[in-house]
């Protein structure tokens, strides 16, 4: 018998720890041609009787409402769990954003992806290492009416994972209109060290939207800057007040946003303790005093409300910082929302007394993260060179998506340890096109360890006015390269042969063509 995936509000907030929210419908793009339903594949392994989990995904369009008056339309995933424990899948309430699946390092996951948007879709699992026809590739997108099946192992470490559209052209629009979730993942070493758990364990989905006078969203596909809102919605909800005891929680915030990067800080000039990024727990926890966070990058927070009294209130800001995208970049910026680096408020948190006691300490040695070493990389002495450039669209090595293609130096040998270098070749000049854009980027199926970060002379002003709050001590899938900026990263090509994508996370730049694929070969 089907079980249904809706848990009420206060049992959410006591499994999950999680707010209300609501948000959007997208303008209908061209469908790609019919495709079949895709048989579940071998590459799922058997495990013990009930440990697999079976879900129903559906994008369709719908309603929330979001703002005081007029409902907003919207377009939001909805899922229904069939096999696996009721906590697997938590419906976050009031919010357009899809269900949180909560799954075990090792389980199995069978999923049903329908799509009944009138837009050609496909899910991608950001983060994880999955089979090449499970990771959601453009060329496997389904228009409305069919149906996607996914079975894959979950490989990853314990860690905060998310899911999202990615069909070519379309992936910005159906983002912003509220197709994306978070998928978290769970093992026993992160067990063992007794973090803040249930609702002390707080997801929080940061996005940017702009509305018009009747509460629907307003959407400009800007391939040249991305798309800007003009205000903040946490967890699918505007104008949020969060409400938290005066004891230790776990913060794990995604900046789910198109485009903007935030720079957050808590209004007091509190520091942050980070005890994880996109891949998961680092060694042991740093601090920073504000936090650098571009699309698609995760970081988990270590926050200790006890230093509060009840009553008080804290603020979760984003800082102004400057991101100077030249004359070009300001005629063609999106007309509907602030400008990236606009000091934005984010999130309202009232304390109120704790119920019970003692709390967790924060441990002095939270994960082993298993780091690779830089010596081994097979090109050590020859990094491999990925050159990042706006030409009226963003490119890749001179080169735009297409949609099979790989070039040459776009192959790899399966269980190879590399470096590759991400030079974002924008930035300075007085000209029509000087300035330059921030890349976030982003490559599928693996994590990686940022080793170096180089930044020229020219930008360095403005690139030092937001470093100091990168988080690259633990594993990554999703790297901020500065205009002007070389970074280079470790990274090992495992567990699948197959086709991949690397592409920026701006996710206007990546439906203009700022993506190629790369092959993994046996």
């Amino acid at each position: 018998m089907t079980k249904s995936s809706s848990l009420s509000r206060r049992e959410f907030l006591r499994m999950a720890g999680l707010g209300t929210g609501a948000l959007v419908l997208a303008a209908c793009g061209k469908a790609l041609p019919a495709k079949a339903t895709t048989p579940l594949p071998a590459t799922a392994l058997p495990l013990p009787d009930g440990s697999d989990v079976m879900i129903d995904l559906t994008a369709a369009p719908g309603t929330a409402n979001l703002l005081p008056g007029q409902a907003t339309r919207v377009w939001q995933y909805q899922g229904q769990l069939s096999q696996g424990a009721a906590s697997s899948l938590q419906t976050i309430p009031d919010s357009y954003l899809g269900p949180i699946l909560r799954l075990q390092h090792g389980q199995n996951l069978k999923l049903r992806f329908s799509n009944q948007v009138p837009d050609a879709s496909i899910v991608h699992w950001h983060g994880l290492s999955v089979p090449d026809a499970m990771d959601g590739h453009p060329r496997f997108a389904i228009p409305q009416g069919q149906t996607y099946d996914y079975a894959y192992r979950i490989l990853n470490r314990a860690g905060t994972y998310w899911y999202h559209p990615h069909p070519h052209g379309r992936t910005g629009p159906q983002a912003y209109y509220g197709l994306a979730g978070l998928l978290i993942v769970s093992d026993n070493d992160e067990a063992a060290l007794g973090l803040p758990s249930g609702e002390f364990d707080l997801p929080l989905v940061i996005q940017d939207r702009s509305f018009d006078s009747q509460n629907q969203l307003v959407y400009v596909a800007d391939t040249m800057n991305g798309f800007f809102g003009d205000q903040v919605v946490v967890n699918g909800q505007a104008q949020h007040t969060w409400k938290v005891q005066a004891r230790p929680y776990r913060l794990r915030l995604l900046n789910g946003s198109n485009a903007r990067i935030y720079k957050l800080a808590w209004d007091d000039d509190a520091p942050f303790t980070v005890i994880a990024t996109d891949g998961g727990l680092l060694a042991k926890p740093v601090q920073r005093t504000y936090i650098t966070l571009a699309p698609g990058e995760r970081v988990e927070l270590w926050a200790d409300f006890s230093t509060y009294q009840p009553g008080q209130e804290v603020l979760l800001k984003s800082l102004p910082f400057s991101v100077s995208t030249g004359m070009m970049g300001g005629m063609m910026g999106s007309s509907s929302g602030l400008t990236n680096g606009a000091a934005l408020d984010v999130l309202k948190i009232q304390v109120e007394p704790a119920a019970g006691g003692p709390f967790p300490g924060l441990p002095e040695r939270l994960s082993a993260p298993g780091f690779y070493a830089e010596q081994d990389a097979v090109n050590r002495r020859n990094p491999r060179q990925v050159t990042l450039a706006m030409q009226m669209v963003g490119t890749l090595n001179g080169r735009t998506f297409v949609m099979d293609e790989v070039a040459s130096d776009e192959k790899v040998r399966l269980g190879n340890l590399e470096i590759w270098e991400f030079y974002n070749s924008e930035g300075g000049g007085m000209g029509m096109m000087g300035g330059g854009h921030p890349h976030p980027m982003h490559i599928h199926n693996v994590q990686f360890q940022v080793l170096e970060r180089q930044i020229d002379r020219q930008n360095r002003q403005e690139y030092e006015a937001i470093s100091a709050g990168f988080v690259d001590d633990g594993w990554k899938d999703t790297v901020l390269v500065w205009p002007g900026e070389r970074v280079q990263v470790l990274v090992r090509f495992e567990n699948f042969a197959g086709l991949y994508l690397y592409h920026c996370h701006n996710l206007e730049h990546e439906d203009g063509g700022m993506m190629r694929n790369y092959r993994v070969e046996s």
